[in-house]
């Protein structure tokens, strides 16, 4: 094999590595003479695989809303428990009772179909969702322009940031990253090999080293090279952990030293495997951070895909990127119309979400 092959042979190991596929992850090889080549299955759009991922969460909505109105009339008691499915998806108090009302209206008595609620569920979901479904944008007059990333352990942080950096040297852009999660060799690893390949620099210390510290001489180097975004790393941390956000607090303000204006978007990444508990980390990480945006990992491994719902309604914040598995291109902004139709097991393809349903204001 020539260098240039085992190059690109190692590149794909770290890469499968990286994003949890393991050394056995198929390659491009020729298979041996007289063996038939196998057929790759079709590479599947970043809807199918949205729709794949919240399949777990439309399938506990779906059900239950066929159990609820399949031969039957519209009255208190099913409207009561669709709010409670919607409820136990994790939708929230506030958009659970607002798609109930819109069931409700003008159809009391009379006989609704499944597929009637799950449009209109779709169509307020949607609503709730689109004016907080923001791409991120990158202020290209501010260089570096600082990404900080926090969120709680095992949130999947510095796996976000490998999936951004990639899709932003794709662009052109410079990148620096730098490896704040001080306490975890795994994460300062993962960021150094992610370096090596997209001829990034990462600026990292010793096992244990001041994070605000490095913080500071991460955007002194991102300066340095005129680099177009600095992404930094943070150590996973609890939000009832007084001490531990009081360290996230002084990171930020010793950015600030460094320039008046860092860090210029603070990402929190969220699992949504935690429901309700993701609405705590919102409160506890903006207050101390300064949250601009958010990233939901995870939303392949759970059936309350619904949270999601819930922090738009409350917060209001940016949701910016959804995750829904750990390969490199499973990561993609977010679009309000192909979540709701996603979470409401909706085909992707309808033109109209609300199509069989009674158009309402609420």
């Amino acid at each position: 094999m020539s260098k240039d092959g085992e190059a690109a042979k190692e590149k794909r190991g770290v890469f499968a590595r990286l994003f949890g596929r393991g050394a056995s992850a198929p390659t491009s090889e020729s298979p041996p003479d007289g063996a038939a080549a196998p057929d790759e299955p079709p590479k599947r759009s970043w809807r199918e695989r949205l729709f794949g991922g919240l399949f777990r969460s439309s399938q506990a909505i779906s059900k239950g809303i066929a159990e609820i109105f399949t031969k039957r009339k519209l009255d208190a008691l099913t409207l009561d428990e669709l709010e409670d499915v919607l409820l136990r998806a994790d939708l929230g108090v506030a958009a659970s009772a607002r798609i109930t009302q819109a069931v409700g209206a003008a159809r009391y008595e009379k006989n609704i179909e499944p597929e009637e609620v799950r449009a209109i569920l779709a169509r307020e979901v949607e609503r709730i969702l689109n004016s907080v479904a923001l791409p991120f944008e990158i202020d290209a007059s501010k260089r570096p322009f600082v990404v900080l990333v926090v969120g709680v352990n095992g949130s999947g942080k510095t796996t976000t940031i490998a999936k951004l950096a990639s899709k932003w040297r794709g662009e052109g852009k410079r990148v620096v990253l730098g490896a704040g999660d001080t306490f975890r060799a795994a994460a300062v690893e993962q960021l150094r090999i992610w370096g090596e390949r997209l001829d990034a620099t990462v600026v990292a210390g010793k096992e244990g080293a001041d994070a605000a510290g490095l913080a500071f001489d991460a955007i002194q180097t991102a300066r340095g090279q005129n680099a177009d975004i600095l992404l930094m790393d943070t150590a996973g941390r609890l939000q009832n952990r007084v001490e531990l956000m009081a360290e996230l607090e002084k990171i930020v303000r010793v950015m600030k030293k460094a320039d008046l204006e860092a860090p210029h978007a603070v990402l929190l990444v969220l699992d949504a495997t935690v429901g309700q508990n993701a609405l705590t980390q919102v409160d506890v990480f903006g207050k101390t951070a300064g949250v601009t945006g958010l990233v939901m990992t995870k939303l392949d491994g759970t059936a309350r895909g619904g949270i999601l719902v819930a922090i738009a309604e409350k917060y209001g914040l940016p949701i910016h990127f959804v995750g829904v598995g750990e390969s490199a291109d499973d990561l993609e902004p977010f679009a309000a119309r192909d979540f709701a139709r996603a979470i409401a097991g909706l085909d992707p393809e309808e033109s109209d979400p609300a199509k069989n349903a009674v158009e309402t204001t609420i």
